[in-house]
């Protein structure tokens, strides 16, 4: 019976246990990392790093001294490879960063070439290879699968114009920052999670003292929800090519004044004078390009050639482009590369067909094309995340509802800037009493018995 006993007081303990870190690896993969998966992972890496170093490739021959030294002072025949150096190791919430120094002979692309052979051997779910300055490189490893259930990091990006939309596999977050990346072109199908995408970019900059500018020709089914935040809004070809416009001449009179104080660019200006920065973002750009006839070729070749124009130009202006589309390729007519080729960032959602792919990724990033096209119809707000640099990532924006994007917009609606020259477009914003309802104009008189 006492055997029974202290089996039972043994036994209930550890399996409680065990259930309570099954439950935390499928319900909080945060907590369970740092309880098991990290301490584990360390132990792994220390134990079988120059091992692992040495079948992935990613050793060299010792040099000429530190051979001698070891065959002379150590006293040994065979000079063993030498692996990069570990410079450190750190452990975080979603897996592991260790920085790297490189000896001569390699370079940050072979370790990319081995990274897969690398996860699996320190078994963690990914590993991603930054070069962090010549001869260093950071692997950042992560333990499970964070784009599974998006939580972004607590820490915020400080900028003037810098706003965390999405999180990176890596679990650091994906930031657009506009003085860095100033347009960028986002395309994805019917449920990929664009829209999402849009949403937590709109909430992010509805934060900041931007004026935000849009242009939605599906009569302003996504965009109208915005009103209050929004200092300009078309939902007509008509009104677009006219805002598009009034941009230009806003561009132009913001030219003047960089001219009046000899200033590069708008963020050279004192602040007491410097114009308030603009984004511009079209929901649909296809509908911008197609055409019912020929009388409508005309103001479809004006607005694609103001586009064009503010891609080239509004840089030094402060006017910045967030150009989105369920499909983009030079089909959509004249321009449409003129306009691609403007557009530094680029975020590809699922799609329906290859030539998008290529189209968003093929010119800056050919790798990341395969990527796009694995992207399962099961998880929307995935995306890859491309730039002019070469590099890529794979992303996904957390769930937002509209409903939650449209109540952060009226939170800050009084940081809307009114622009003389996109006053005509100014979208009406109905007061709380024309939301409520038509109030009656007779008072009702109860019945009486």
């Amino acid at each position: 019976m006492a055997e029974l006993t202290a089996l039972w007081e043994v036994g209930l303990p550890l399996a409680g246990a065990g259930g309570g870190l099954g439950y935390a690896k499928a319900r909080a993969p945060r907590v369970y990392w740092s309880l098991v998966g990290l301490p584990v992972a360390r132990v792994r890496f220390a134990v079988s790093y120059r091992a692992t170093m040495d079948v992935c490739g990613l050793t060299v021959q010792p040099s000429r001294l530190r051979a001698f030294l070891v065959r002379n002072l150590a006293r040994r025949i065979d000079v063993q490879p030498v692996p990069p150096k570990v410079r450190r190791v750190r452990g975080s919430l979603t897996g592991m960063r260790v920085t790297l120094r490189l000896p001569a002979g390699l370079e940050p692309a072979d370790v990319i070439a081995a990274s897969e052979r690398l996860r699996h051997a320190w078994g963690v779910h990914s590993v991603a290879v930054v070069e962090t300055r010549p001869g260093f490189v950071e692997l950042r490893m992560t333990g499970y699968d964070v784009l599974r259930r998006v939580k972004m990091p607590r820490h915020r990006p400080a900028g003037p114009m810098t706003v965390p939309v999405a999180l990176r596999e890596d679990g650091t977050a994906f930031v657009r920052d506009y003085r860095k990346v100033p347009h960028a072109l986002t395309l994805g199908a019917n449920q990929s999670g664009k829209s999402m995408y849009l949403r937590n970019l709109i909430v992010e900059l509805a934060r900041l003292p931007v004026a935000l500018v849009g242009i939605d020709c599906k009569r302003g089914v996504e965009q109208r929800r915005y009103a209050p935040r929004l200092s300009a809004l078309a939902i007509t070809p008509d009104e677009a090519s006219g805002l598009l416009d009034a941009l230009v001449d806003e561009m132009e009179d913001r030219f003047d004044l960089l001219s009046q104080h000899e200033a590069a660019d708008i963020w050279d200006l004192p602040e007491d004078v410097r114009p308030v920065p603009i984004v511009l973002l079209v929901d649909e750009v296809a509908e911008l390009f197609l055409v019912t006839g020929k009388k409508d070729e005309e103001r479809r070749d004006r607005m694609v050639m103001q586009l064009i124009r503010l891609g080239q130009l509004a840089r030094a202006a402060a006017i910045y482009l967030e150009i989105c589309g369920q499909r983009f390729g030079s089909d959509l007519g004249k321009g449409a590369t003129s306009l691609r080729a403007q557009l530094t960032g680029r975020v590809v959602h699922r799609v329906n067909d290859k030539q998008t792919a290529d189209m968003g990724l093929g010119d800056i990033a050919p790798d990341a094309v395969a990527a796009v096209t694995a992207i399962p119809p099961d998880k929307p707000g995935v995306a890859v995340a491309g730039d002019s640099s070469g590099g890529w990532s794979r992303i996904r924006t957390p769930e937002l509802s509209a409903e939650e994007a449209s109540a952060v917009c009226a939170q800050y609606a009084r940081l809307t800037p009114a622009l003389p020259a996109l006053a005509p477009y100014r979208p009406v914003v109905p007061t709380e009493a024309e939301s409520a309802g038509p109030v009656p104009l007779v008072k009702p008189i109860p019945a009486t018995d």
